[in-house]
């Protein structure tokens, strides 16, 4: 056998066994995952909960992910984890005098009320919506009642007509998560959002949000939103500002045939 031959057979041999050495790794290391998978799920199945705390751990990091590029937070697809109550003297001075100044004109309880204010910012400020304004319209729709429910389907503290927008409340847990007020609130902000971001000013879409877009008149409902923007905005500023008799009833949404209601839907939907 000559030189080269022994060249070439000693090649072929340690080819042949760096081949063999990489087959049995990776077929070890196949057989060492598949044997952490099985482990995996029979842990998993056993102690559900560990199972459930890792579905928490990964439904909030999409949350997170989805709230950093839409701008506004969702939530678990069951109820939002949020606090009921705040204590308004731990809000911010600004935020407690918003909170107070409703409270008093509203006849509702403080410390609920102040959970809002404090959600309305935060939302607010992510959106990129006056966080005053959400207040104002909260007010105007329904007086700070979670439960309100208008004649042509509008629901909870925002009003939002739940059947055109219940695909804002698919990660929220269905279209009962209209109730929730922090739900309410968050959907309200995104129909708010994009009502104003369509009309290009807030008059115009105060008037796509109470479906009176294509109508001469909207019943005087943006007029009445903005005088009360307006009052929040000298509280929040720390000046005084008029306080009128609570309205108890919701504002009454202006007369809208169904054709003009078909068309202000898919309008927004589109």
């Amino acid at each position: 056998m000559t030189a080269t031959e022994k060249f070439t057979k000693g090649v072929a041999t340690f080819a042949s066994d760096i081949a063999q050495g990489f087959f049995e790794i990776t077929h070890n290391g196949f057989a060492l995952l598949g044997l952490a998978v099985m482990f995996a799920v029979i842990t998993l199945t056993a102690r559900p909960e560990i199972r459930q705390a890792g579905e928490v751990q990964l439904m909030s990091w999409l949350q997170s992910r989805q709230a950093s590029v839409t701008g506004i937070a969702s939530v678990a697809a069951t109820v939002v984890e949020h606090t009921a109550v705040t204590n308004p003297q731990s809000l911010p001075k600004q935020q407690a005098a918003v909170a107070y100044w409703l409270s008093k004109k509203y006849n509702i309880a403080p410390e609920p009320l102040s959970a809002l204010v404090a959600e309305a910012f935060e939302v607010g400020n992510r959106a990129k919506i006056d966080p005053t304004l959400i207040l104002a319209v909260m007010a105007i729709e329904s007086g700070f009642n979670p439960f309100a429910q208008s004649s042509v389907g509008a629901q909870g503290l925002m009003q939002v007509m739940t059947k055109i927008h219940s695909d804002k409340y698919m990660g929220f847990g269905g279209k009962l998560a209209a109730f929730d007020p922090v739900s309410n609130l968050r959907v309200g902000v995104k129909v708010l959002q994009e009502c104003v971001g369509r009309a290009g000013s807030v008059e115009g879409g105060l008037k796509l949000y109470v479906g009176a877009g294509n109508l001469e008149d909207d019943g005087g409902y943006a007029s009445k939103v903005i005088a009360e923007h307006n009052r929040l905005l000298q509280v929040a500023g720390g000046r005084s500002a008029p306080i009128a008799p609570p309205q108890i009833v919701p504002v009454t949404r202006p007369s809208v045939p169904a054709e003009a209601t078909e068309v202000v839907a898919s309008y927004l939907s589109s």
